[in-house]
């Protein structure tokens, strides 16, 4: 568990590559409110979340499923986990941020920069790319694949 990182993964280097190759210039891990987004574009008011599909229960996924020792603790690790992502784009929304959320599965993607910075350029509050659902767009919460939290 001590070498899984938490920055600077394979699917955030690759996004933020793509980003800086196309003139957005942007600051990491920066505290917004109560979340640390993986990348912050400031003065455009994005937040970009990049989520591993194992750590963030990515139920659409071929690359999440639950371990079969020890069910419990991962099973309370992981829904903690996932509480706490829906918080923080939920607070990140109210505070009139723009969030795009960007699963490891569809971070290798080859359109995904061009419909990333579409996005950016553009006024939609959502953006969710993965493997599965494609990337695109949205305007609820519920769309961007989080899995459901029990409250």
């Amino acid at each position: 568990m001590a070498r899984i990182k938490g920055k600077d993964t394979k699917p955030e280097m690759l996004v933020r590559r793509g980003l800086f190759r196309k003139g957005y210039r942007f600051r990491l891990h920066r505290q917004v409110g109560l979340s640390r987004p993986d990348i912050v574009l400031g003065p455009r008011k994005v937040a970009i979340f990049i989520h591993g599909c194992f750590w963030h229960q990515h139920d659409r996924c071929r690359h999440y499923r639950l371990p079969k020792s020890n069910i419990e603790f991962w099973r309370g690790k992981l829904s903690k986990n996932s509480l706490r992502d829906r918080q923080n784009v939920e607070a990140l929304h109210r505070a009139g941020w723009r969030v795009a959320l960007i699963w490891e599965c569809g971070a290798r993607d080859p359109d995904l920069i061009e419909e990333l910075s579409g996005w950016i350029d553009r006024t939609q509050s959502f953006f969710v790319a993965s493997e599965a659902g494609g990337l695109r767009s949205v305007e609820l919460i519920d769309n961007l694949e989080l899995p459901p939290t029990e409250k």
